[in-house]
């Protein structure tokens, strides 16, 4: 089990994320948009630097849902290669099956 405390901090990044992702877009947009002059597109990626750091989606990180383990998470399922692997001896998984030849 991971330590709750950085299972919360990535819970507050992820609300965080989702606070500021209109703005963060439209700021991005606006930099990277070449109609507009270039002291809007500086004063644009000025104000994307102001944001919060634990703003950019980047800065989450993927955890197990079972256990909140960082490494090893395989996407389609969420969970890590331990409970992966576990959840499928016991049959939870639909379709995936242990190799066997």
């Amino acid at each position: 089990m991971a330590k709750l405390s950085m299972i919360a901090r990535d819970k507050k990044r992820a609300k965080t994320v989702a606070k500021f992702a209109e703005k963060r877009k439209a700021l991005k947009a606006a930099s990277v948009d070449m109609s507009l002059s270039f002291e809007e597109r500086m004063e644009a990626m000025e104000k994307l630097q102001k944001l919060p750091r634990n703003a950019s989606p980047v800065r989450q990180q993927r955890r197990c849902r079972v256990t909140g383990r960082p490494h090893a998470v395989y996407r389609k399922f969420g969970l890590s290669r331990n409970m992966l692997r576990q959840a499928a001896m016991n049959g939870d998984v639909p379709g995936l099956r242990k190799a066997s030849w």
